[in-house]
């Protein structure tokens, strides 16, 4: 997670900089799965290197969510095994 890293400093460092204000929209149009507040443009407005930095962002948040997808599944598994699958049902479903 080297980029996340990286840009936290660079926020931290130059937080009124033009590319600290892109990526830090990037990272909460990230967050909230939303790009309502982004505008994808500004990605090219960066230097090369803060726009390296910004793709570096992306494949890093793609990673990050396959494995919280990972921990889920592994919480249902862990589930499935210590209630057993009828019990899991039960209590996916709602009460009517």
């Amino acid at each position: 997670m080297n980029a996340i890293k990286t840009v936290r400093k660079l926020l931290q460092a130059d937080p009124g900089s033009d590319s600290s204000k892109t990526l830090a929209s990037l990272v909460l149009a990230l967050e909230s799965e939303s790009d309502s507040h982004f505008q994808l443009s500004s990605l090219y407005e960066l230097d090369l290197k803060n726009f390296e930095l910004a793709m570096a962002i992306l494949q890093e948040w793609r990673i990050d969510r396959y494995f919280a997808k990972k921990a889920r599944l592994l919480d249902a598994s862990k589930a499935v095994h210590a209630k057993g699958p009828a019990d899991l049902h039960a209590t996916d479903t709602p009460a009517a």
